[in-house]
């Protein structure tokens, strides 16, 4: 069960994340979900975001800025998910540390779609690290890329 400090907590950094980052603004990402169940960002193919001209399809930039930015939200919740004794305060700082260490992406067919969808899982929620796996697919289903991500949480 998501306690009231943990569900607002969530929903700021939501918030943060979906209106607040200019660069996340250019790209048009969408968080459609946000809990201690996992994430969803969503991006709709626009002009701007194709990286191959020929093949109209998705700038490999994109994909790994939407992995990364989905492992960063998922290794917070896991984060949040690890204690239910957290107070705002603590939960505020640790979302101001919060950074990619490394990020892998795996690229495993052209960015062909109209939409498509970010979501992650952790693999490993620490009390400094956490490691998530991200995984990026159109709106057909198709898997385009996966990612393996570690992140700073404190």
């Amino acid at each position: 069960m998501t306690t009231p400090i943990q569900a607002q907590t969530l929903a700021s950094v939501a918030d943060i994340f979906d209106t607040k980052v200019p660069f996340h603004n250019l790209l048009g990402m969408d968080i459609k979900r946000y809990d201690l169940q996992g994430v969803e960002v969503e991006v709709k193919m626009k002009t701007d975001l194709i990286g191959n001209i020929h093949q109209q399809i998705l700038h490999g930039g994109v994909t790994a800025t939407v992995l990364d930015v989905v492992g960063g939200l998922t290794a917070f919740s896991g984060l949040v998910a690890s204690r239910e004794d957290w107070c705002l305060e603590d939960l505020q700082k640790r979302l101001q540390t919060l950074g990619t260490i490394d990020l892998r992406i795996d690229y495993l067919r052209p960015g062909r779609g109209e939409i498509f969808t970010g979501t992650g899982t952790v693999i490993r929620a620490g009390n400094r690290v956490s490691v998530c796996r991200m995984e990026l697919h159109n709106e057909q289903g198709s898997h385009i890329a996966f990612g393996t991500g570690t992140y700073m949480v404190g």
